[in-house]
Formats: structure tokens, sequence, C-alpha cells
């Protein structure tokens, strides 16, 4: 009897551990990559790590440089996203991943438990508040107010330093891992105040216009990866002739301009227009930009951004030099597309997205989107002859007329007569074109962040070889 009582124990026991290892053997530290083929990171869902784009696909500044990395050492890659930052720094303690790439600071206290990697990025940490909120103008005007942060974040151990200079201060530590959940509170009114790091304020204020930036709260600190205390040097070696070579090649700066170089904020009237107008105008319009997504290729949000910026949704919007409709087609363009009547809504947004699209297949072969895409929007608003001026200066100039980095530069300057004379086409006002593209890339990102991504009938994305009507058109 006992020994049949014994046998089923272990049995179960068995039975429980062959469970654990089918839902992911958590706990077990992971083998080293060069052995497994497998590198194992530990991230957060926040719009300056990780996050799904448009399409569903994982994205996001740390995803791309981590994928980056992996691919040169030709291993693949295995994300696992935490609940907490407490539980991040656990986790890398016990040695469960190879590393955390997250946009961590290295700070003193960090340091102490685990090793951070070379330093790709500088950070501040900055005091957001609300619309109605005391702006407080220095750390002792803390005191008073109600302040949240994220629990386990290096905010949360610079605000310990200031209370000792000001213990009148008190705060709430929060368990989230992102700080984009207290922003929206503090845009709420729900709370006063929160500590951010700038990039993510910066990012998050195009979506939250409310929130005002007050005061700086202590140096820049470096962001880096994080790897366990206790392990191999192997990976840190490898990790830090990653980055040399990265900054080496301007992969870097190429990374860092793609998820962040467009992020300087739109007049908060900008920003409350459009977030206003979802409700109001876009409806009705909806049905209109996803067959312009059916007939070009292009994501409906993208046109929606562009009409955005060329009328604000106005179908009968006329600028002062002839151009009209949503889209804002010229009368030479509208004749080219075949549109008879700009004013009429579903004409003119299937002519901008035929249009666009043209524009993006116009271009050298070879460049890589997204830059492809901005360009596009460029030459959108000046056309692709002065676009092509400028690529062509570019090259004069040493710069790279392919990259979106280097051509935001060179755009302003064929408004200037020193080069304009030089150009083919002349005198164009290529700051307008920037800005447009910025300004049509920010409008994108808030779109992307509260509208779904439209889908034909079998649950797909379109392409545009998808003919006009042949998927239901539904609502998102």
């Amino acid at each position: 009897m006992t020994r049949n009582l014994k046998l089923r124990d272990i049995g179960l026991w068995l039975a429980v551990a062959v469970l654990a290892m089918l839902l992911g053997g958590c706990g077990r530290p992971p083998e080293p990559p060069w052995q497994s083929g497998e590198l194992v990171v530990l991230t957060r869902n926040s719009p300056t790590t990780f996050y799904y784009d448009a399409d569903d696909q994982p994205a996001g500044f740390e995803h791309d440089l981590v994928k980056r990395f992996a691919d040169a050492q030709g291993w693949r890659v295995r994300f696992e996203l935490v609940d907490s930052l407490d539980e991040m720094f656990e986790r890398l303690g016990e040695g469960e991943a190879h590393l955390a790439a997250a946009w961590l600071t290295a700070t003193d206290k960090r340091l102490g438990r685990l090793r951070f990697g070379p330093a790709y990025a500088d950070e501040r940490e900055v005091v957001v508040c609300g619309p109605d909120a005391r702006l407080p103008r220095g750390p002792a005007d803390l005191v008073g107010l109600r302040l949240e942060v994220v629990a386990g974040s290096s905010h949360v151990d610079r605000l310990r330093e200031v209370h000792l200079e000001h213990p009148g201060i008190s705060w709430e530590e929060v368990e989230t891992v992102s700080e984009d959940d207290l922003l929206e509170r503090v845009a709420a009114g729900l709370v006063d105040c929160t500590v951010s790091d700038e990039t993510g304020f910066r990012v998050a204020r195009n979506f939250l216009p409310g929130l005002q930036k007050s005061i700086d709260l202590g140096r820049d600190r470096r962001v880096a990866w994080a790897f366990p205390k206790r392990g191999e040097s192997r990976l840190l070696e490898e990790v830090g002739r990653f980055f040399q070579e990265m900054e080496q090649s301007g992969f870097l700066e190429t990374l860092r301009e793609r998820h962040f170089g467009h992020i300087q904020r739109l007049a908060e009237a900008d920003v409350l227009g459009i977030l206003n107008k979802r409700g109001t105008e876009l409806p009705e319009l909806k049905v209109y930009f996803f067959r312009g997504q059916l007939l070009s290729g292009l994501d409906w949000r993208l046109l929606a951004a562009v009409a955005y910026q060329e009328s604000q949704w106005d179908a009968s919007a006329v600028s002062p030099t002839g151009v009209r409709g949503i889209m804002m087609l010229t009368s030479d363009t509208a004749d080219r597309l075949g549109v008879k009547n700009r004013l009429d809504p579903e004409e003119s947004i299937l002519g901008g997205a035929r249009y666009l699209r043209m524009l993006k297949e116009g271009l050298a072969e070879g460049i890589p989107d997204p830059d492809r895409t901005w360009l596009a929007l460029a030459a959108y608003n000046i056309g692709p002859g002065h676009l092509e001026d400028a690529r062509r200066l570019a090259r004069k100039l040493g710069r790279d007329p392919d990259a979106w980095k280097d051509m935001k530069d060179v755009l302003p300057l064929i408004a200037r007569s020193r080069y304009a004379s030089q150009l083919r086409y002349g005198y164009a006002r290529g700051g307008e074109a920037r800005a447009f593209a910025e300004n049509v890339r920010i409008y994108y990102d808030i779109l992307a962040r509260y509208e779904r991504p439209y889908r034909d009938r079998i649950g797909f994305g379109v392409t545009s070889d998808t003919p006009l009507g042949a998927g239901t058109i539904l609502a998102p």
C-alpha cells in the first residue's frame, strides 16, 4: 500500500515537471546562445522598447537593435515580456535570460546587482504634470503634489535622493511596466505629476497633448543593455564589438532617427484637432480610406494622416494656390489621375492614394522602408522633380540621398539661392516638405495608436495587387 502511494506521488511529480517544461521552463537558465543558437531577451512593452506595429509584427527600437545583433551572430531571438521592472531585474539576476533590452539606465544601484553593456543613448529624468496641476519650479515644489512613479524604476532611486534634501516629498510606487500608464493618469488629472524619461515623455505628448514638462530631475544617465552579474564575459564582449561596429557604420544614428527622429511636438491645437475629429469627421471618411488602401496597398491610416495634414479632413478645402479637396490635389495631378471632381471626398482620397503609391514606386530602387515612404511624402508636397534635385544635392554634399535622416537636413537647402541656382528645377520650399513629412509621421503614429488596421474579409492585410472592391469593407 505504501509502495503504491509512493509510486503514485512520483508519477504525479513527474507529470508536474513535464508540464512545467512544456509551459516554458521558467526559472531554468538558458544555454549560452553560441550553443543553443537562441538569444533570450527580457523586455517590456513601451513606445521606446518593444511593441506590435500596424501589421501586428514585433517592432520598436530595442527590438530592432537586438534583432540586428542576433542576426549578425546567426542566432534567433526569443523576447520575453515582463509585467514589472522588479520582475525583470529579479529574473535577470537569477540568470533566466541572457540580457535585458528595455531602455534601462545604468544607475549606481543597478550596477551593484547587474552588469551593463556599452551606452547607446543618454536619458534625462523629467517631472511631467497634467494640464491643471501646479507646475513645480524646483524639487522643493514637489512637496504636496500627488506624485506617482513606476515601481522599481530609476525614478524611485532619484526621488529618494531628492527626499533627503526635501523630506516633505511623498510619492506612490505603481506596479506597472511602462510609464505610459502613469502618463495617461497624469493627463486625465487622476494624479498631479509623474517622473518620466524625457524620450518617453516626448513620444507620449503627441498622444496626450495636456502633458507638461516642468523640471529636470538630475543629470543625464546612460542607456544600455543589462546582463546577469554572474555569467560568462563572452556575450558582453560580443555586444561591445557589435556596438562599436554599429556606431562606426552609422546604423545606430539611423535607428534612432527612424524611431525618435519625428517626435518633436506638434502644436497642442493640432494634436487636439485630430483627436477630436476622429470622432466627428473620420467615421464618414473611413470607407474611402479603406478603399484607398485596397487600391494602393498603403495603410489606410497613413492615407488618413496625409489627408489630415493637407485639409484637416475638410473635403471642400481650397488653398490660395488652387489645390483643393481633402487630399489637396493640383489640377494637373487630378487630370493625370483621372479625378474629375477634386471636392468629392471619395475621388480625392482614391486619387491621392494612387498618387502617393506612384511617387513611392517612382523612387530609385534599393531605398528601404520606412525611408522610402518618408521620401515619397516629401515628393507629395513639393513634387518628384524637386525631391530628385534635393537628392542630387545630397550626393554633392556627401550625404545619403536614400536616408531620410540626411534628406530632412538637405531639403531646406533647396530654398536657398546659393543652391537653388544649381538645381534642375530651381527653387522649392524644401523646409515645408520636411515639415509635411514629419507631421504626417506623427499623425500616423496617433492614428495607429487609436485606430485598428483594415483587414479584408478573410482577415489578411491587403496589397496593391488587390482589386478595388475585392474585399468587404468592414469597420476595423
